[in-house]
């Protein structure tokens, strides 16, 4: 039975599993405070080494890999990406290079491959290939609920989608830049 997390229990898991946090990001956008998507679309982005919460994440990243966890995310992306999503290429590199893998598929290649419709409409996290955390946003795109499930059934089929996913997917390949 899926279990409630408030978000101190989720930032817990992603900085405590064993071996390995696998996302499945299916969003178009996410919010993001601050003017850093903006300044992106704009001409004028900053870097993300100069936004203390993306440097947290890559620190946290960066000290998950180098103790030998792996952290990885296929993005499903649309064709044209959507500007948040140009942005998320770009801001990207700085946890590529702390040591996360991510990869891109096309929506259409998701619906194709199968993967849409069936891993569902939400984000999740698969850690150590037993605990599944299911993310819901709301029509703001901010994060409105984290459900950890450990229904080894679940977690299955998570881990059937995120194969999928991974087997359909590439890195980015398109060196990403401001507009």
């Amino acid at each position: 039975m899926p279990r409630s997390l408030s978000l101190d229990e989720w930032a817990e898991a992603l900085r405590t599993f064993e071996r390995s946090a696998l996302r499945l990001e299916l969003q178009r956008s996410y919010y993001e405070p601050g003017d850093s998507v903006a300044r992106f679309l704009a001409g004028d982005p900053i870097d993300p080494d100069d936004v203390p919460d993306f440097v947290v994440w890559a620190n946290q990243i960066r000290d998950l890999t180098t103790a030998g966890r792996r952290v990885e995310r296929v993005r499903v992306h649309d064709e044209p990406p959507t500007p948040y999503q140009r942005w998320e290429r770009w801001a990207g590199r700085q946890t590529v290079a702390a040591g996360e893998v991510i990869r891109y598929m096309s929506r259409q290649r998701a619906w194709d491959v199968g993967l849409l419709p069936a891993a569902g409409p939400d984000d999740w996290w698969l850690l150590d290939d037993n605990r599944l955390i299911v993310m819901q946003f709301d029509a703001d795109d901010q994060l409105a609920a984290a459900q950890l499930i450990e229904d080894p059934e679940h977690v299955r089929r998570a881990s059937g989608w995120w194969d999928l996913a991974v087997r359909h997917s590439a890195p980015d390949s398109t060196g990403a830049t401001p507009p």
